[in-house]
This record gives C-alpha cells, structure tokens and sequence, in this order.
C-alpha cells in the first residue's frame, strides 16, 4: 500500500454523457488486470466505498493489458512474480499465492481477458460477478484461469449462458471490447494498476487519477471532492445479510466493511462455523469464509 502522500493527476478525457441508464453524478474508470494481486488486494476498500457511498457512483472496470501477455515470464522470473504475489499477501490481508508461478503458470493471459469481456456481454454485474469468481479460483485455488474448463466453471458460478460465453470469448465483440479498453488506458495515460479515474456530471470538469492503493478515507475525500458537497454515508447491512450477498469473502474483506480488528472478525467467524453458518476456507494468507446459511 502506497505511504499517506496521494497524488492526484487531472485527466482531460471524459466518457460520453448520456450512454447509461445508471443516471448517478459520478462515474468510476477502475483498471485492472485479472492476473494483479494489488487489484484482488483493492476488494475490501471497494466493497465498503460501494456500500456505504454507491448510491454517487456506477463504476466500470477497464482491462488494462498491462499483465496479460505471455512475455509476463521473459520479462520477470517466475520466482520474482511468486514473491511479489506473496508480498502483496501478507501486507494486504487477501491472500494470493505466489507459488502458482512455479507449480502452475498461467498459460495464455490474454483468454483470461477475452472471456472478462464476453461475460461482460451477458452485462455489467455478469461482468463483475464472473471476474470475482475469476479471482478467487487464481488467488485462493491457484488454478489456471485460462483453462476453459476453470472459465466454464466460473460462467457457471456467475450465472452466465454458458453457450453464449463460450461463443462470445471468441467473437470480434469481445476482442474489440478488449482492445477498447487498452485504448483507453493508453489514452488516459494509466501506467500503474489498479488505477481509479474518477469523473462527475460536468463534461467540462477534468477526471482525477489516483494510481496504487490508498486506505479509505483517501477514496471518500475525492468523492466529496468531485461532488462538491459532503455525500450522506448509508447505513452498513448486517453481516448475515453481506455474507450472504457476497458468499465468499475475507477476514480483510470483513475487518475494513465493518471497521473491526480481525481478531474480532475471526472471534465471530469461527462461532458461525460452529453453528454450521460458515465454512473456513485454507488459504496462504489471512482467511476466507464461505456462506453456507
């Protein structure tokens, strides 16, 4: 995680008026990649950013490219890119193995990104449903995630056409889709990922670029910023009604929704583990908890 110093860069790009019917004052540009550890290590913040402030803002996630090309191993040792993984692990709280790299390497990246578009054919939250279960497989399971039978499986768990996926991850939609995104990173200038560009209402209003990851308040100061007003904070769920929601999530993900320690997270985890409410996950850093009811 970056040090308390931000840096905000204007943008002079701004997406079209009009092209949603998700009428909110601010839009999101979030650049990822799926083979990113510090993007799966963003989760929590942006979890609790679109819980407590979502009713301000639609978001939408742009492919960055920067990872997903097969030159990721020329360029980096697998073993540099297994200790960077787990680095970013064990400060983050969001475990991702870095041993994947030597056991189990990812064959062709850019697959990964060609099916994130053809799932985002199916819609926006098939998109970011199919992306999570995506990252899940990679970072806790350390399965090969351009494997079409681990992409089956996630279309499956995300709910999508599974013939209409298979179609689409080789169609010119979801190739354009994808070069539309490198595009706009390109043109936006992003160089660091994740980077978040936020943008309100006023097309005449520059974007504000924020590369790397920073604690919360950081994210809330530039929503105010943007909206030039103090947003009214939502009440947080109960955590039935968010483990429930989202099924599987972290002690992290948990701890910072919640603004609990983590031993008070794992305290209360383990008593609905014992009341058959949830089932630990294994996982190489921190821990995991899937929704059982």
């Amino acid at each position: 995680m970056n040090g308390s110093r931000v840096t905000l860069t204007s943008v002079n790009w701004h997406p079209l008026k009009g092209c949603s019917a998700d009428k909110k004052p601010l839009e999101i540009y979030m650049f990822v990649d799926p083979l990113c550890p510090e993007c799966w290590a963003l989760e929590p913040i942006m979890k609790k950013l679109h819980i407590e402030y979502g009713q301000y803002f639609r978001i939408r996630y742009i492919l960055s490219g920067q990872l997903s090309s097969l030159n990721i191993a020329t360029r980096r040792k697998q073993a540099d890119l297994a200790q960077h993984w787990d680095k970013t692990a064990s400060r983050s709280g969001m475990s991702c193995d870095g041993s994947l790299w030597k056991e189990n390497p990812i064959d062709s990246p850019y697959v990964v990104s060609f099916a994130i578009k053809a799932a985002e054919l199916q819609g926006k939250h098939q998109g970011i449903r199919f992306l999570r279960c995506l990252q899940e497989r990679l970072f806790l399971e350390k399965r090969d995630v351009s494997s079409i039978d681990v992409l089956k499986e996630c279309a499956k768990a995300a709910k999508l056409d599974l013939n209409e996926f298979m179609n689409d991850i080789h169609s010119d939609s979801a190739a354009k889709a994808f070069k539309c995104d490198v595009k706009i990173t390109s043109e936006m200038e992003v160089e660091e990922i994740p980077t978040l560009v936020f943008f309100n209402e006023n097309i005449e209003d520059e974007g504000l670029k924020i590369a790397g990851m920073y604690p919360y308040d950081v994210y809330v100061h530039i929503i105010e910023e943007m909206l030039a007003e103090k947003p009214e904070k939502q009440m947080l769920p109960s955590l039935d009604v968010f483990m429930k929601h989202y099924r599987l999530v972290g002690t992290m993900e948990i701890a910072v929704v919640y603004d609990l320690s983590v031993e008070e997270v794992e305290k209360e985890m383990k008593k609905w583990a014992l009341q058959q409410k949830v089932k630990k996950i294994p996982a190489k850093h921190g821990t995991f908890w899937r929704y059982i009811g």
